[in-house]
């Protein structure tokens, strides 16, 4: 399994906001993607997602193009937003039976795999309560509770980390690493640097709407003759206006 994204132009009316991009993914690795506001990350996101069309370029996971199956492709992926997106008629079960629906998982599946995360992230007692209620925080959990019981090839993670606490965010972290260990992929954009150098693989690192810098740290300290420096040296360096490759 591999997730590709070749010479992706695209952004919002006419005007690009990304160009060319390019990059691979590959099956059991943590990618954190990083860059400013406004560097195109987003805009990335959204066209992976295919809420937008891209003016150039091919996406595709395990081999499924998005132009050709936009269905098919969107279910090898998951996706946790940085604003949860939460429906207020809605009970967390109900979250979690729609989220089934959407992905053609029976709803006892989808409760046998929710389970173990309701209880990671404490609230299997709150399964008929609506989340509209919830503090953002919880609502953040709703949406990680959705996203893992689907078990795609890919999770595209937004700033994963706004308004959870010390212990959520290490469930969080400790989910990624055990999805990585299944051989699934995890993109996760944050602006969490030690985090990010801690626990991903590899970085891409974007900056006015183009990738700078994409590698591990061995390969960013090559790209940027940064030897021995750490991520949030390379990123400030590059972002900055130093030379990058």
């Amino acid at each position: 399994m591999t997730v590709k994204v070749e010479h992706l132009t695209g952004g919002y009316g006419k005007r690009p906001v990304i160009k060319d991009i390019n990059f691979e993914l590959r099956k059991g690795e943590i990618v954190g993607l990083i860059g400013l506001n406004g560097a195109g990350k987003s805009t990335t996101i959204k066209h992976m997602l295919g809420l937008l069309t891209p003016m150039e370029g091919q996406l595709t996971i395990s081999g499924i193009d998005i132009k050709q199956d936009v269905e098919s492709y969107r279910r090898k992926l998951s996706y946790i937003p940085e604003s949860p997106v939460i429906y207020d008629e809605l009970t967390l079960q109900e979250h979690i039976n729609m989220t089934a629906m959407a992905y053609n998982i029976n709803k006892e599946e989808a409760m046998k795999r929710a389970r173990p995360l309701l209880k990671i992230f404490r609230l299997e007692n709150e399964l008929d309560i609506f989340p509209s209620h919830f503090s953002k925080g919880m609502k953040q959990k709703v949406m990680i509770i959705c996203a893992f019981i689907v078990d795609p090839d890919l999770y595209i993670i937004d700033e994963p980390f706004l308004g959870l606490d010390p212990l959520g965010i290490q469930s969080m972290l400790d989910l990624m690493v055990e999805k990585k260990e299944e051989e699934r992929t995890v993109l996760m954009s944050t602006h969490i640097l030690a985090t990010a150098e801690k626990y991903c693989d590899r970085f891409l690192i974007m900056d006015k709407g183009q990738i700078v810098a994409f590698g591990d740290i061995d390969e960013l300290r090559d790209q940027t003759g940064l030897s021995g420096k750490t991520l949030d040296e390379i990123y400030i360096h590059v972002t900055q206006g130093g030379q990058h490759s």
